[in-house]
């Protein structure tokens, strides 16, 4: 897959290309013709005025007027300077995204790089090095500093990168692959660290991760009600109808695909002494769908951030460089905080509904912890405290980062986003209800085996049978972790989706 990078006009699914699936990118003819007239602006500018980033030092040394012929230098020790991270390095692909949507930025013509700036960004992709970004270094303002001057170490040849497997010099990698590190010319060291590039890439990600993880915390709540014993009748569209959130709707639909023709739930149509199954059953829609309508925000935020041009100055068609905020993560955190909150409760309302299904005075029939043999064997308890560990973890990752902000640069940088923060959190949510949701499909599907001779839905079935290629039923304990783990893998893969569709049910 060859992507053309216009600069307007990417996408989500691009980004995930690029940082997931080794996509290869070109630069369009047009995006080289914008970023030459910008870079012709800047040159003008050069000599004239003294204008931030070209002629100036930076952030509170914006007054001190730089000589021309300490300008390639300034640069230079820009770059030196702001990579200044610390901690474990950041993963390849939120390394890869931030590239790909830094050459975007530069693409836009706004910024006042040369194009070579951004084909060297691109052939560092194509060849498959990425820099080493350590974890802490970025406030979200002015955008990812110390990440981006990470990046751009490799275009000059120096700093650290994964290639080919292994961790080595950027020289030695470049080299290897064919490419020539550059010299920055005015500007062109600012262009390249200002900018939410990071901050936008882990969103991106995050939200398509988050969407797979809305699917199959729909896909696991209907194995619960089937294996609770539990009613679909709540999730009639009638019902939802009275209140119409979108993101409702559309989880209730999935429960009413998933549960259709389930022989479990018509098994206590009659004679059922409960009048209303408890929240964390009857709920399900509610607390899913506000979910699903606050990605939908957070979609909204990236596609607008996708078609930004951010940086500090501006370089723009009339002529003029100008100084703004848009660099500024305030956007991007705000939406990267709401999502924490919103998947974090997935996985708090699936850890009450697996808590049912194990205890035996409101499980309805099954024996305690869904053990083999109660008292000798203690089933799946603890796979329960591993997911209410993870849940309970989520409170406190949900807490937002972008309320805080810490004064830096001398008090010029003195309102800053946090956004960094933000969405690495939001990552660590994700995988946690990633795993949450697969300890509930473990311990659905043998609250359901447990149910025999009555059979569960079709689609519901075929969730079962996939897990029971990777994990057996009921039985004397074993070793729970690898069961888990591989539950764990499964959903990562998506493989539950795909046998879904294999039985001729999409969900939403």
């Amino acid at each position: 897959m060859t992507i053309q990078l216009d600069g307007p006009g990417v996408t989500i699914d691009e980004v995930v290309a690029v940082a997931r699936q080794a996509a290869t990118v070109e630069l369009t003819a047009g995006a080289v013709d914008r970023m030459q007239a910008a870079r012709d602006i800047v040159e003008r500018f050069a000599e004239g005025e003294p204008k931030y980033g070209i002629s100036t030092g930076f952030g509170a040394l914006a007054t001190v007027s730089i000589p021309p012929e300490q300008r390639k230098a300034l640069q230079l020790a820009l770059i030196r300077s702001h990579a200044a991270g610390m901690g474990d390095p950041v993963e390849d692909e939120v390394v890869r995204a931030m590239m790909f949507l830094r050459a975007r930025t530069l693409a836009l013509g706004a910024s006042g790089a040369r194009p070579i700036v951004a084909k060297a960004m691109l052939g560092l992709l194509n060849a498959q090095i990425s820099p080493i970004v350590p974890e802490y270094g970025s406030l979200g303002a002015s955008g990812d500093l110390a990440p981006l001057a990470h990046g751009a170490l490799a275009l000059l040849g120096e700093g650290e990168v994964h290639h080919r497997g292994r961790r080595r010099p950027a020289e030695d990698a470049l080299r290897d692959a064919g490419l020539e590190p550059i010299t920055f010319a005015e500007k062109e060291g600012l262009s390249v660290t200002n900018g939410t590039d990071a901050i936008l890439g882990m969103l991106c990600l995050a939200a398509v991760d988050a969407a797979q993880l809305l699917t199959y915390a729909d896909a696991t709540a209907a194995l619960t009600v089937e294996g609770m014993l539990a009613t679909d009748t709540s999730f009639g569209a009638d019902l939802q109808a009275l209140r119409p959130h979108p993101g409702q709707a559309l989880s209730a639909a999935n429960l009413r695909t998933l549960l259709e023709g389930s022989a479990l739930v018509a098994s206590h149509t009659d004679d059922d002494p409960r009048v209303q199954d408890a929240y964390s059953i009857r709920c399900t829609p509610t607390v899913h769908g506000a979910a699903r309508d606050t990605l939908d925000h957070v979609v909204v935020v990236a596609e607008r951030e996708l078609a930004s041009a951010i940086d500090n100055p501006m370089v723009l068609s009339d002529g003029r460089i100008e100084s703004c905020g848009n660099f500024h993560g305030a956007p991007l955190g705000f939406a990267a905080d709401f999502l924490a909150i919103a998947i974090a409760e997935l996985g708090a309302i699936a850890e009450r509904r697996m808590d049912r299904m194990l205890d035996k005075g409101r499980n309805h029939g099954l024996p305690p912890f869904l053990a083999d043999e109660p008292g000798v064997d203690s089933g799946l308890m603890i796979a329960h405290y591993t997911a209410a560990a993870m849940a309970s973890e989520n409170k406190r990752l949900a807490a937002p980062a972008s309320v805080d902000s810490l004064p830096t640069s001398a008090m010029q940088e003195d309102h800053v986003s946090m956004a960094w923060g933000a969405v690495r959190k939001l990552r660590r949510v994700i995988d946690n209800v990633r795993r949450i949701l697969a300890v509930e499909y473990v311990i659905a599907a043998r609250a359901i085996d447990l149910r025999a001779p009555i059979e569960p839905a079709v689609a519901t079935g075929a969730l079962v049978s996939l897990l029971r290629k990777e994990v057996p039923g009921p039985g004397p304990d074993r070793f729970v972790a690898p069961d888990l783990e591989r539950a764990e893998k499964l959903l990562r893969s998506g493989e539950p989706i795909r046998s879904l569709a294999s039985v001729g049910v999409i969900l939403n």
